[in-house]
């Protein structure tokens, strides 16, 4: 069977990958756990120049990397550009920081000496979605390769063009063959490499039902695993919010990728006194952000990935119109080639409807009324998925109590658009997952919290 990489934006056919055969994955898995075994014996210094030069081929070479990405999935090239850039930032952290995240922990007992040390796992497989196709493999290789651990690559049957590069930025960086491979294959064959005794541990970024799926043949294994699903992030528009700027952030945040992001807001929370004001600053924005040829430097918002993925977010509209959501602007596939939507805003949504219940993976908005303050965060919260959340108000304290107490997302932000950093932990409560990427808590993920004890 063949992974087909389609261009989005007009349907062509880019290229067909084969899939790699069971004998080849065997010995990608022999070869990286040979690789691991000499590579957990280099000290930090060495790894970190490595994952430096692999920072600056993603600096020098962005351009090509946006191109890919591109044509691969509909990314704007400017924004393919950024996404290059985050992945170099979050290398040269690692590079930084990994040898004090991991410098044993002395631990006072009656022992001559007691520490706790921090030692790899091993061979770790990446099970990545395409929607950021490099920044989602570098947030989970370079604190893995910097614990000392070799990475598998199961990526996306329609990025494999960028699989390819980020195997080969890790070849031309220097680190060792075998350590890093893409393994261009079907969900179908996961369950089979997680089987190896040689695979430690595995990491999902991707839906829910992918997910339960993994984690299951995973916790069957007894191996460790960290899943980081869907989202359906609350954005709370409060009374005292400045709601020119909330609505510009909020806008910024729901296209974000054309939507398609599991951080993007999705319900936006407004209370009543402020609503119509929001709505239309809101709506403007939106209205603002015009679909093009994800090639083209002007392009604010390119296609989604797959047509499939347009028909889907569509059937969501319908049916949430039907139960009595209103359309502010868009709704409709716009005529063409290509999987192009356009930015959509509903309001009036209430529990019942998709756009309420499910994850609106694509430029669309619901808008839905509230009260006040408690029957925001009530509202915020019921809901299945925990990965984000944001608040808008004047009021600094209240903003982060709000934030920091009462909403149920792994990540929550005031007054700000809600996103990944390589200095804080990233990851979900609820069906958005568990285990954290990111920071001193992601690299921890993957290694044996070790006590040691001498008497």
């Amino acid at each position: 069977m063949a992974l087909v990489s389609i261009n989005p934006a007009d349907g062509r056919v880019l290229a067909e990958y084969p899939e790699m055969e069971d004998a080849a994955i065997r010995q990608a898995i022999e070869e990286g756990h040979r690789a691991f075994l000499e590579w957990r014996r280099t000290d930090f210094a060495h790894r970190a120049d490595l994952m430096r030069k692999a920072a600056a081929i993603l600096r020098g070479e962005a351009a090509h990397f946006a191109s890919l990405m591109a044509y691969e999935m509909g990314k704007p090239v400017r924004d393919g550009r950024a996404e290059a850039g985050k992945c170099a930032a979050g290398c040269e952290y690692y590079a930084e920081h990994a040898r004090a995240f991991l410098a044993p922990e002395p631990v006072a007992t009656e022992a001559r000496s007691s520490f706790v040390a921090f030692n790899p796992l091993g061979v770790v497989l990446a099970v990545m979605p395409w929607n950021f196709p490099f920044w989602q493999v570098f947030r989970f290789a370079a604190p893995a390769l910097m614990a000392g651990n070799a990475g598998l690559l199961k990526h996306a049957g329609n990025v494999q063009g960028c699989a390819a590069a980020i195997e080969d930025v890790f070849l031309r960086a220097g680190f060792p063959p075998g350590l890093f491979r893409n393994l261009p294959v079907t969900g179908s064959r996961v369950g089979r490499i997680l089987e190896d005794a040689r695979v430690r541990a595995v990491t999902l970024t991707g839906s829910v039902e992918a997910g339960r799926s993994i984690a299951a043949k995973a916790g069957s294994l007894l191996k460790k695993s960290v899943m980081e699903l869907g989202g359906s992030d609350a954005y709370l528009i409060l009374e005292d919010a400045d709601l020119e700027s909330a609505a510009a952030i909020c806008a910024k945040s729901r296209l974000i990728n054309s939507g398609q992001s599991c951080i993007a807001a999705k319900r936006f929370l407004v209370v009543e006194p402020v609503r119509a004001r929001f709505e239309k600053l809101f709506t403007e924005a939106m209205a603002a952000f015009t679909t093009g040829d994800p090639a083209r430097e002007e392009t604010m918002l390119g296609p989604l990935a797959r047509r499939d993925l347009r028909d889907e977010l569509q059937r969501q509209v319908d049916g949430s119109i039907a139960k009595g959501a209103r359309p502010l602007c868009g709704g409709r596939i716009p005529e063409g080639p290509g999987a192009f939507y356009p930015p959509t805003v509903l309001t009036d949504v209430k529990p019942g409807m998709p756009a309420y219940e499910e994850e609106l993976f694509g430029p669309v908005a619901a808008v839905i009324p509230v009260r006040d303050e408690a029957d925001a965060v009530r509202v915020a919260n019921d809901s299945r998925f925990g990965l984000g959340a944001a608040v808008f108000t004047r009021d600094p304290a209240r903003g982060e109590r709000i934030a920091s107490a009462e909403l149920e997302a792994g990540n929550c932000f005031v007054n700000a658009l809600v996103q990944s950093d390589p200095r804080l932990p990233f990851g979900g409560v609820k069906d958005s997952g568990y285990g954290r990427e990111l920071s001193a808590y992601g690299i921890r993920e993957f290694v044996n919290i070790k006590t040691v004890y001498a008497a």
